[in-house]
């Protein structure tokens, strides 16, 4: 068994997994409540209709992209058929295996995820930018790569985010 394992946890990573815990929950909620006073739908949309938009052909299978959103979505195919029922994303037969499908983003999608984006990132000025540093920004990054979560590949994702949005 691995040492790691056999160990308990310290009571400062006990306190700091039940702030990580909290401030991700507490954030996440702010940033809702922000799109929803913005009149927009809830986060989950966004992140799959930004998935979409950012796949080559605007096109992934639905297990793609699950595996790709940076929420967990335990009804992917309920938030799909959501997004097929508004316009902003199509169901479409996979070419070579005739029971696979893909999942399109609309013009209708790329548009509402543009939009989205400015309420989006505001909130994230709010509730993040605003509150740490570049440099504080930089050493949380490092701190969360640690863990298994790779800022380096979340920083040209927002970056492309925010050319995309303009």
């Amino acid at each position: 068994m691995d040492v790691a394992m056999k160990r308990k946890p310290s009571t400062e990573a006990t306190a700091a997994w039940i702030r990580l815990m909290r401030v991700q929950s507490r954030v996440l909620d702010a940033v809702e409540h922000e799109l929803k006073k913005a009149g927009f739908p809830p986060l989950a949309w966004y992140d799959a209709l930004f998935e979409l938009s950012r796949a080559p052909s605007g096109e992934l299978r639905p297990v793609e992209l699950e595996k790709q959103m940076l929420l967990p979505q335990y009804s992917t195919s309920r938030l799909i058929d959501r997004l097929v029922d508004e316009g902003l994303a199509a169901r479409r037969e996979c070419k070579a295996d005739k029971r696979g499908q893909f999942v399109e983003i609309t013009d209708a999608g790329r548009e509402l995820q543009k939009k989205m984006w400015q309420a989006y990132s505001a909130a994230i000025e709010k509730h993040v930018g605003s509150k740490l540093s570049d440099g504080d920004a930089v050493k949380l990054c490092g701190l969360l790569d640690r863990l298994g979560c790779s800022c380096s590949e979340a920083q040209p994702l927002a970056v492309r985010d925010v050319a995309s949005a303009r």
